[in-house]
């Protein structure tokens, strides 16, 4: 971080200092001089200059749904036409793995085929494991797969993996697509940057609302909702991977005569496809984090198990159900990451029987035949036994009223400092700040950092938020993440860094980032509010666990990144570990920080409006109420400003990284 404090410092001291006593300043006295003078525009926008975009944008809807029947009609053919679309595979996906086929509805429909066995589908996916990377990979996948069986979430994963299975292609497919247009036409990909900026920043519960408008209530609109969240990674990942394929393999593919099209499936995608595939496991990872928002609108699964729980305080049915998210997600997560380091196979000798062959994908059919038949008269084949299926939900209620009795007076004196000590003066910091001052703060940082463009659009973003009447929400949204944000980086940087220096500590930080990573953001709020109740403390708690992943990751790159001889330099030049990690491998690795301080900030911000649930009453609390209202005007301007915090964070870290790089000669 030494390199980072030098730049900011370096030059600018005056200029940074003489912003912070002004902020802090006009931070202190701002209330009582409202008080003082009477003068309310201090410290809210001037309620007859607000824009009122929430009203307009809720009327315009309102408008289309009652006047506008021509367009209306356009609208329910195009909605129709897509959910049918959707709707078909996942109820055929869904038929195959838990309901069975069946002719007519209720009492009266007629079964016509069963569902695959549990055997089967386990049997599969240790299958595919094995075809991706190794019997122990196989193992864990099919030992994942038969707890959800076990532990009685068989039928609910079962829901979740049909939502999954129709949800990935499409995000995959759309995603691939659209990056191979960005690679051809430059144009098209600065057309499209912005609009996957505001996908991976509105909040999902911002979107839910119009989606609902559209699709109606059910799986189809928790389908859609899902796409959007999961496909941006796609489509990046798609860009930068066709981006980096080599001159020389492009230029081979064109000197043996390769059309375009050719050129593109038959040489770039295929050299592409490592690099695509981790595209394929963020859009999986994604997928599996939507399945609780997902569940408030239809989709059912193990995201309404976790739902219904926490809206009942049973906080053993939540972990349970949590569980087996994670579960589920670490199995596909391990699998889909082997298919990305995966190296292409020779093809199989065409001369052996079709069994030889392909000995996997023969197994795999005819133990889904077996098992399937015999479950047509055994009911063990077809679903787990009931009465063999283990329940672990009183245990974790236990445990967790055991934390609460055992240790309620050290949890609830570890509350008090942090709210004492640093959320409660740091809350009133922010939420002193007049909105004036803060446009000009914003586009003043901006400008330094990233020239007057960054400077005169963050000035425009925070003019915005000002100007809709949510400027006290969303300093108390900035308050929550950055000191979600600085604790993260406390905890998460020297992890990182003792990770990127020793293997073994590597090996067990990294298996607990992964299971961190994994787990579904609705899930950390379980124990958190268990063991802490609701309010700030809590969803920082929250917020912490969450975004903590990224600060690890991108420490940890940024020290094993660094050149071997500039810290064999060091050592020659008679450096302690301590010198050469403080004058050498931090400055060195000031970018990678920088990046992971990014994906910090946007990880917080994304799960401020899960945490909406907790009691804050940040922009996140303003989203969810637009969307148990139905208010769509609200939920937009609420999402959106949401949206324009993270790309204003985003802009104004990415330019330090980039000045920081320039700086150190570091690419």
């Amino acid at each position: 971080m030494t390199g980072i404090v030098t730049f900011l410092t370096k030059g600018s001291r005056p200029f940074w200092l003489a912003l912070l006593v002004i902020t802090w300043a006009l931070s202190t006295w701002s209330f009582p001089l409202y008080k003082a003078l009477g003068a309310r525009w201090i410290i809210k926008f001037p309620k007859k200059y607000e824009l009122s975009l929430d009203t307009w944008i809720s009327n315009a809807m309102t408008w289309l749904v009652e006047d506008a029947h021509f367009i209306l009609f356009t609208f329910r053919d195009l909605t129709r036409f897509i959910a049918a679309m959707i709707e078909i595979p996942y109820r055929i996906m869904r038929s195959l793995l838990i309901d069975g086929f069946s002719l007519g509805q209720g009492q009266q429909a007629i079964e016509i085929a069963p569902s695959i066995s549990w055997i089967a589908i386990i049997g599969a996916m240790a299958a595919l494991a094995f075809y991706a990377k190794n019997r122990a990979l196989a193992w864990l996948a099919g030992l994942c797969f038969a707890y959800l069986a076990v532990f009685g979430q068989w039928e609910s994963a079962m829901v979740t993996l049909a939502s999954v299975l129709i949800a990935v292609p499409i995000g995959v497919g759309g995603g691939l697509a659209l990056g191979i247009l960005s690679y051809r036409h430059p144009w098209f990909e600065r057309l499209l940057r912005p609009l996957l900026d505001l996908m991976q920043t509105v909040p999902v519960f911002a979107y839910l609302v119009p989606i609902l408008f559209l699709f109606g209530f059910g799986p189809v609109s928790a389908l859609v909702a899902t796409v959007i969240y999961a496909m941006p990674p796609m489509v990046r990942v798609a860009t930068v991977a066709l981006h980096s394929v080599p001159e020389e393999i492009i230029e081979a593919g064109r000197m043996v005569g390769s059309k375009p099209r050719q050129l593109m499936w038959k040489v770039l995608v295929p050299t592409a496809l490592p690099s695509l595939m981790v595209g394929v496991n963020q859009v999986i990872m994604l997928s599996l984090n939507m399945v609780i928002i997902a569940s408030m609108i239809g989709a059912g699964g193990l995201g309404y198990d976790v739902l219904t729980s926490l809206r009942r305080l049973d906080i053993g049915g939540g972990i349970e159900a949590g569980l087996a998210i994670v579960v589920m997600a670490i199995a596909l997560d391990r699998v889909s990451q082997a298919f990305a380091i995966r190296r292409v196979r020779p093809r199989p000798d065409p001369s052996k029987p079709l069994y030889l062959r392909y000995p996997l994908l023969s197994f795999v059919m005819a133990l889904t035949v077996i098992t399937t038949l015999l479950g047509l008269w055994i009911p063990a084949f077809r679903l787990y036994p009931e009465a063999l299926t283990i329940t672990t939900g009183s245990i974790w209620s236990t445990i967790m009223e055991w934390i609460n009795v055992t240790f309620f007076d050290t949890l609830e004196a570890i509350k008090t400092f942090f709210l004492t000590y640093l959320l409660l003066p740091v809350k009133r910091f922010f939420t002193g700040i007049p909105w004036a001052w803060g446009i000009i703060v914003m586009g003043l940082i901006s400008a330094r950092l990233g020239g007057w463009k960054l400077g005169l659009m963050a000035a425009l973003m925070t003019l915005f938020i000002a100007a809709n009447g949510l400027w006290a929400k969303a300093m108390i949204t900035v308050y929550l993440v950055s000191v979600s944000v600085l604790i993260a980086s406390a905890i998460g940087i020297p992890l990182g860094v003792w990770a990127g220096q020793n293997a073994r500590a590597n090996t067990v930080i990294g298996t607990l980032i992964d299971t961190l990573q994994t787990l579904p953001s609705f899930v950390y709020l379980i124990p958190v509010v268990m063991l802490f109740r609701v309010g700030d403390f809590s969803a920082m708690i929250a917020v912490v666990l969450y975004a903590l992943a990224p600060a690890v990751r991108y420490a940890a790159h940024g020290i094993r990144s660094i050149d071997p001889e500039l810290i064999d330099a060091g050592k020659a030049a008679g450096c302690t570990d301590r010198q050469l990690l403080v004058r050498i491998k931090m400055p060195l690795a000031a970018p990678s920080l920088l990046l992971g301080l990014n994906q910090t900030i946007m990880l917080a911000l994304s799960m401020l409006v899960i945490t909406a649930l907790v009691g804050t009453r940040d922009l996140g609390q303003e989203v969810y109420i637009a969307l148990t209202k139905a208010n769509t005007g609200q939920g937009i301007i609420a999402g959106l400003s949401v949206a324009f915090i993270a790309i204003m964070a985003d802009r104004i870290v990415t330019a330090l990284a980039r000045t920081s790089q320039e700086r150190l000669g570091v690419k």
